[in-house]
Parts: C-alpha cells; structure tokens; sequence
C-alpha cells in the first residue's frame, strides 16, 4: 500500500496478513489472565499448548469423528487453577476477521477466523475449578469494612435536632391502650342477653355480627356463641351476611299477646 502522510496512513488499512488463519476461542477469565501475563525472564517462553487428537482409520472428511482439540497451560501450580481445558470447535459461525490499531493510529487486518472454540475445564479438572469458582464468589461476597475515627467531633450526628420531636413510641402506646379498652368488654348473664337480641330482632329482622357488637357492646366471641343458639346465619341470599332468628323464636315472637 502506497504510504503518504500522518492522515493517510491512518486512514488506510494494511491487509498483509489478511489471509492469514487466526483460531477464535472464548475462554474463562482465569485462562485468559494466563495468556496474557508476561513472561518474567528475557527469554520468552510457551504459556500453553494445544493437543489435536486424530484417528489414523478415519478419513478427514469423516464428520462423524471430528479432532479433539485440548489446551494445557504452562505455569498454573498456583491455587486450584485448572491446567488442562477441552476446546469444543464450532462448525458453524459468522465469517470474521481480525482487526489490530497500533499506539500511532495504524489499522491492520491481523487474519480471518478459521475455527471458533468454546473452552471448558476438562472433566478430570472440574474439582478444582468448582474450587475457584467458590473462592471467586467468597471473594466478591465479603465486604470490606473500614473503621474511620471521626477527629473534632462533640457528638453533634448523634443528638437530634432542635424542633424534631420523636412521636413513634408515644404513638404506638397509645394505639396499643386504645386497642385493649376496645377488647375489655363486660359479658352480661345470658338470661339478660338473650331478651336484648330478641328486643333488636323485633325491631328488625336481620343483622350483623359488628351490628349486634355495636349494640350490645358485648365480647364477639360470647355473642357468637349466643347467635349459635338463637339465630341462623344467612351464607346466600339478599340477607347474605346476617343472622335471623330461628323458626320456634319467631313463632313465639310474633304470637299475639291475649286480650
């Protein structure tokens, strides 16, 4: 490619290599730390290898028996970091190239995709990377705290304010008193109880439990106990709801006094 200046040669892409085959592979972050870590001597040395497994009596356009593809890292006797990885090849995937920018601005085609890999621990592995893995989230749930001592401080943060008057409690006491003089209600004798209800169902057919609260002022669970006996509870009807006196009380009832 013809090389002009600085704006040119940002604007052009070098395509040397752009037939050159790159492998794409998505690996975990712990392997991809490995990859990318420096070597720590002059002379650089291999950081993994990969394994292509074949089967000499198969021919090579035999999909049924595709090549196995393994990685082993170099330098991972650190921690539980897995060394040896399964790399599943991907058949079908989008056509992609790989692009690379220089620090001055230069833009290169580095190779297009050839394989697509999918990497995973391998099976004789998966204890120790279900190790790191609960390390990793250990790591991430444990919070950091810090102690910081307050310097010049008279205690101001923790008084209240002036004209700020705290209400919950007196609030909630009172509630709670008023709550309990509702609940204390006196039981009157049952001969007495039993004409009061039959006084209110002269003057009308049919009422509620909370009606019959009101009037009688009566604990609910007595006065239920009394409507048991007395009364028939309506469940459907346009009386649904309400209790009325039994046959035999509303006969006697509604007899007329004798002249």
């Amino acid at each position: 490619m013809a090389e002009g200046g600085s704006g040119s040669n940002n604007a052009n892409v070098d395509t040397i290599k752009s037939e050159r085959a790159v492998w794409l592979m998505k690996c975990p972050p712990v392997v991809s730390q490995c990859l990318s870590s420096s070597p720590t001597s002059d002379s650089p040395r291999p950081v993994a290898k990969v394994i292509v497994s074949l089967d000499p009596l198969l021919s090579n356009d035999d999909d049924d028996s595709p090549p196995q593809f393994t990685m082993e890292l170099a330098g991972t006797e650190s921690g539980h970091v897995p060394k040896c990885y399964s790399m599943d090849m991907s058949k079908d995937f989008i056509p992609m190239a790989v692009f690379s920018q220089s620090s001055e601005g230069r833009t290169a085609v580095e190779g297009k995709i050839l394989h697509k890999f999918d990497m995973k621990p391998h099976n004789e592995n998966m204890q120790d990377y279900g190790k790191l893995c609960r390390e990793r989230t250990n790591k991430y749930m444990t919070k950091n705290r810090q102690i910081q001592v307050i310097d010049n401080d008279n205690g101001s943060h923790m008084r209240p304010m002036p004209g700020i008057i705290i209400t919950s409690a007196v609030s909630d006491k009172k509630k709670t008193a008023s709550k309990g003089s509702e609940m204390k209600r006196t039981r009157r004798d049952r001969g007495e109880m039993e004409e009061i209800l039959f006084k209110l169902f002269e003057r009308q057919p049919n009422w509620t439990l909370r009606q019959l609260i009101q009037e009688t002022d009566q604990p609910e669970q007595y006065l239920k106990d009394l409507l048991k006996d007395l009364c028939v509870y309506n469940n459907k009807g346009t009386n649904q709801g309400t209790y009325e006196l039994k046959p035999e009380y509303k006969r006697s009832n509604e007899e007329p006094t004798p002249k």
